[in-house]
């Protein structure tokens, strides 16, 4: 099976998130597309973006959610965690290495049923996606 997943992500400060790639793209056995919204195709307007991540989350498997980057950017990441949930799409929070707490908000999204939040692993977070994924 091929998994189709949105990783949130900012455009800026995004080392967490090309390190997530790398880590998937490097998994035996584990194929896999983003569906994320690429940097290099910028939107003319907050509605623009918008419809965009609708359109980006809408056929995926499961939404990835990197906890590092909910402080800096978490209007954008309930965005589309509420999305997420409105089309009941599978969320998995991944805490980054060397974190041991989340944000509450995110700990509350992965105790809901179908979610879930595991560690910054390659096999933690292929684990969950092969579990979870719809």
């Amino acid at each position: 099976m091929s998994y189709r997943l949105f990783i949130s992500h900012a455009w800026k400060h995004n080392d967490e998130y090309y390190n997530l790639i790398d880590m998937l793209d490097r998994k035996a056995y584990f194929n896999w597309t983003n569906y994320s919204v690429p940097e290099h195709d910028p939107f003319d307007t907050e509605d623009d973006l918008k419809e965009e991540l609708r359109q980006q989350i809408r056929p995926v498997n499961a939404v990835l959610i990197i906890a590092g980057m909910y402080a800096l950017y978490s209007n954008w990441i309930k965005f589309e965690i509420e999305f997420a949930e409105k089309i009941s799409k599978p969320i998995i929070v991944i805490r980054p290495r060397g974190q041991e707490k989340v944000p509450v908000y995110l700990q509350e999204i992965a105790n809901k049923s179908g979610n879930t939040i595991v560690n910054w692993n390659t096999d933690s977070i292929v684990e969950a996606i092969r579990e979870y994924s719809i």
